[in-house]
Parts: structure tokens; sequence; C-alpha cells
């Protein structure tokens, strides 16, 4: 990708993996996401709760077009949906967020419900999102951080190239324990795809 290409959050594409479909977001997604807004796991994964008493909060039904209207909405990033191919049913979302215009920098994140995990999806979806944040937008850096109690997670964003930059240290607290979060970041030049 030339270094002077714009990249443009505003256009939602849809990108097509083996196994995965990246989409913008339709409000029969907020059905499929609710599992995941109540699953302890992936609360304490994604730093959403601080506790494993914290009431976990299902995702309301009657906003299902305000939730798809936002994430297909955002000029400043990119939410799309995970499909899987084999099922049809949206399984996560993955977002490239925190954009700088100035630096080709951006925050990855994903979320996948307990129905999408362990079976290499999220490392597909991944794959697919940061691919495209590099070859079509023109991105020079995408970062995100990990808790270090999610080793998986870690070990699965080494396969993609990342590398870790420091720690955060006592970054986040649960169940009254410190947590250190894992600064990671992948560059254009040594993404592999």
């Amino acid at each position: 990708m030339d270094q002077d290409a714009t990249t443009d959050f505003s256009h939602k594409p849809t990108l097509l993996g083996e196994r995965v479909r990246l989409r913008p977001f339709v409000p029969e997604d907020v059905a499929a996401l609710a599992p995941a807004f109540v699953d302890h796991d992936v609360m304490r994964l994604t730093g959403s709760h601080h506790s494993s008493t914290e009431p976990l909060l299902p995702l309301d039904p009657a906003r299902a077009e305000e939730f798809r209207h936002w994430r297909n909405e955002q000029p400043d990033r990119l939410d799309l949906a995970v499909v899987e191919l084999a099922t049809g049913r949206c399984v996560g979302e993955v977002v490239l967020n925190e954009w700088h215009p100035a630096n080709r920098s951006c925050n990855f994140r994903i979320l996948l419900t307990p129905e999408g995990q362990d079976r290499g999806l999220g490392t597909e979806a991944a794959r697919l999102l940061i691919g495209h944040g590099f070859e079509r937008l023109g991105l020079h850096r995408v970062s995100l951080s990990v808790f270090a109690f999610n080793p998986r997670a870690r070990h699965v964003y080494e396969k993609l190239g990342f590398v870790a930059e420091g720690t955060l240290r006592d970054e986040f607290r649960y169940d009254g324990a410190w947590v250190d979060s894992i600064v990671m970041s992948v560059l254009a030049h040594e993404w592999a795809g």
C-alpha cells in the first residue's frame, strides 16, 4: 500500500476468509452476541468487569437497531461482525479503533461468544481485519493490549506477528488482585498476513 494512502474507516467492507466472513452489523447480531455479555470469562478477559460477582447485563434486544447503527456509522473506527461460514451465525466482533490519522495507527480488539471460541475463528478474523488495515487502509501500526491472565490470546497475537513492547504493571484489578497488561504491536513491514 502506498505510504500516502488515506485511511477510510467510514466504508464498512465485507471480508471473506475460509471459515469466517467479516461484515457490517445487522440487528439480528444483538441476539447472537448476547451470550458473550452474560459470560463471566468473556467479561473478565475483555476487562469489562472487575469482579466475578459483578452482575452480568444482557444486551437489550429492543436496542438492536441502535447497536447496529452505532457500529456501522462511526467514521473513525471499523467494527465488523464475525460470521462463521458453516453456520451463518454471528460469533463475535473485530474492531480497529483509537485511530490516529497522522501516525497511520490504531488499536485492535476482538470479542468472541463462547460458541466462537477455541476453533481458530478468531485468529482468522483477526488476520482478515488487520490485513485489511495494512493492505487496503494504509495503516503503519496496529497495537493492542492483553491481560497477563490471558496467555492463550497472547499466543494468537504472537502467531499473527505482534511483538510485546512492554508491560503496564497493575493496570487492571480483578477480584481484588492486580493484573498486568502487555502492550503489543505489529508494523506494516512486519505483516506477513
